[in-house]
């Protein structure tokens, strides 16, 4: 039944994805005023607060009805905070929070970005590449407490923000909180931490680009097909054929660890190491594989492929930029490598046996 409620789910954002999202007609729009229907159309379907539970005012959706959806989003290369709400509305949850019902993101989604709350229960700290932040209302965060860290909702205008842009183009701004003061908070159950957070981004954004990589290899197939060159289609050169061997290859790596990171935080009761392992890989491997998919695909596609009119650039470049949010391949690696390294030596080759 689990399976079927994913399927029903992801299906049902495919189709509001693909009336209101179209990748291509999106890259021809010459505005924004797509997003507003979009958005609507999310959220009369209950996906924007889909982790959120039905008594706290969301749609009590499963984690891995959520994981669906954002693997679906990653098809589309969507331009809108649903991951970023998706998340925020999961961190609330996490306290007992009810989440609004507007565009949200959260913070912090750097390792070593932090914000405090005082003894008032007042914010102040900084933090960078917040994805989305100018075109939210609210941002969740969490902060170190006195005696615990804290969960608090903000309001985007009680903070101050840097103009930012990712290398797609969309939002990206340091939030800097200065004494802002949260519409509610609450302290965290017992033992949520940082890692926490940075685990279910990083395996958010494992999910997305392990989507857009399905997406950039079928693009990839169709013009090599469609393309001819010295009448042939580029499809039978095997330089060419051998790339889109690859870049299958980086695909189906992609799927698999990020499928595994979902499954596990899915299905776990708590964040436990099982969990870190497999976060902490899937981020490692899917941000590897997006930046040699990115590179083969753009090589398929040759110079057409780096031009604004085609769409090819909205999965490739989101893809890359997916790779620093919530910690990147290189953090995590080291952290992997800190965790085996306090097992030692002899604990090695069960841990990897065990996964």
């Amino acid at each position: 039944m689990a399976g079927e409620s994913q399927h029903l789910v992801a299906d049902a954002a495919a189709r509001i994805f693909a009336d209101l999202a179209e990748p291509s007609a999106i890259n021809r729009a010459e505005n924004g005023g797509w997003k507003e229907p979009l958005w609507r159309a999310l959220g009369d379907a209950g996906l924007t607060l889909a982790w959120v539970p039905e008594a706290l005012g969301g749609s009590g959706a499963s984690l891995a009805d959520g994981f669906a959806v954002l693997g679906v989003a990653g098809r589309f290369a969507l331009a809108v905070p649903l991951a970023e709400t998706l998340a925020a509305g999961w961190l609330l949850a996490c306290a007992g929070l009810e989440a609004p019902l507007t565009p949200m993101t959260l913070a912090p989604v750097r390792p070593r970005d932090r914000v405090a709350a005082d003894a008032d229960g007042k914010l102040s700290g900084r933090a960078g590449g917040v994805p989305f932040a100018q075109d939210c209302r609210h941002i969740a965060v969490l902060a170190d407490g006195g005696e615990r860290p804290v969960i608090a909702l903000v309001e985007i205008k009680d903070c101050r923000l840097s103009e930012g842009r990712n290398l797609a183009g969309d939002a990206m701004n340091v939030v800097t909180f200065d004494r802002a003061k949260p519409l509610r908070s609450a302290p965290v159950p017992g033992g949520f931490g940082r890692s926490h957070l940075l685990l279910m981004g990083s395996t958010i954004r494992s999910v997305a680009t392990a989507g857009a990589l399905e997406a950039i290899l079928a693009l990839s197939l169709a013009y090599a097909r469609q393309r001819v060159a010295f009448e042939r289609p580029i499809g039978k050169f095997q330089a060419v054929q051998q790339n889109l061997a690859r870049l299958a290859g980086e695909v189906a790596a992609a799927l698999a660890a990020a499928g595994s990171a979902a499954d596990a935080i899915a299905q776990a009761a708590a964040f436990d190491e099982a969990v870190f392992l497999e976060a902490a890989s899937a981020k490692i491997r899917v941000a590897e594989a997006a930046a040699e998919g990115a590179a083969i695909a753009h090589q398929v596609f040759g110079a057409i492929g780096f031009t604004r009119e085609h769409m090819l650039h909205r999965f490739t470049l989101r893809m890359l930029s997916w790779r620093d949010d919530f910690g990147s391949e290189s953090y995590w690696a080291a952290e992997l490598g800190r965790h085996v390294a306090r097992r030692g030596a002899d604990e090695f080759w069960p841990l990897v046996a065990a996964r």
